[in-house]
């Protein structure tokens, strides 16, 4: 019997199926973690000259990396490159508008979400052809590359907007800007801070329509992190600190902002 368990339990350390990770190696064995952000989505996460990344996301990812007691350093990526930075190594986070879905989840873990932001439509100041999503129908909508926005909008709504793809939401604005398109559509922080940047250039259409739960991505499986970052996002609420960031970043874009703590998602499939 003694040379069964002894060659038991060499199995299990030869196979690591010892641990509740399943042997996989976690963040949280990190003494720093790399953190991907947007660089072009004002009072969420942009990028100075002086290359230096500055945002409501930003603020979390850092808030989040102390109270796990990490150093924290921050990467670029697009909606469509956040997934390959997780699996690539590039990122060990992803804190970047990434709404949480179905399909999403199947390539990495969520934890969060760490706000619940609004589907809204963002038009040229003055421009009163769209009023609701509804509104949207026939009219040249911008799609962002890697975005599901407009797909819970062509999909989820059974509305055929026409849709004019561009890399980031950066772009979508300037399409915006030129009339290329007549609106962008997504959740309501990204609208928001563009709209504050432009000063009067654009107006939000404040008929929000689906929300968007923004979650920090983790490498697929890895629910020892997800779990001490779900715990972080929780005190950050508690603490006020949300309601501050929050307040900083998004003030004096007139939206209506929750400081409530989200309900999270499970950390295993």
């Amino acid at each position: 019997m003694r040379k069964l368990v002894s060659s038991v339990t060499a199995a299990l350390l030869l196979c690591g199926c010892g641990g509740d990770s399943g042997g996989a190696r976690s963040i949280l064995d990190k003494d720093e973690l790399v953190v991907a952000v947007k660089s072009d989505q004002p009072g969420l996460a942009v990028r100075t000259r002086s290359g230096v990344f500055q945002g409501f996301d930003v603020d979390v990812a850092a808030y989040v990396a102390a109270r796990l007691g990490k150093k924290v350093s921050f990467v670029a990526t697009t909606s469509e490159g956040r997934e390959a930075k997780l699996r690539d190594g590039v990122a060990d986070m992803v804190v970047a508008t990434y709404s949480i879905s179905a399909e999403r989840k199947r390539q990495v873990t969520f934890a969060g979400p760490y706000y619940v932001s609004r589907q809204d439509i963002l038009v040229r100041a003055g421009y009163r052809r769209i009023r609701n999503v509804r509104d949207l129908k026939g009219r040249r909508l911008c799609e962002a590359q890697g975005s599901i926005s407009t797909s819970r909008i062509v999909d989820g709504h059974q509305i055929a907007a026409v849709l004019v793809p561009a890399r980031t939401y950066g772009e979508c604005v300037d399409l915006l800007r030129s009339g290329a398109v007549e609106a962008v559509s997504t959740g309501d922080l990204i609208l928001a801070g563009f709209a504050a940047r432009e000063r009067g250039a654009f107006t939000i259409v404040n008929a929000p329509f689906t929300a968007e739960r923004y979650g920090i991505a983790l490498p697929l499986g890895d629910v020892d992190a997800c779990e001490e970052v779900n715990r972080a996002i929780t005190d950050m609420y508690q603490d006020g600190t949300a309601a501050r960031l929050l307040d900083k970043w998004f003030r004096a874009s007139g939206l209506q902002l929750s400081a409530f703590v989200p309900e999270f998602e499970g950390c295993t499939p």
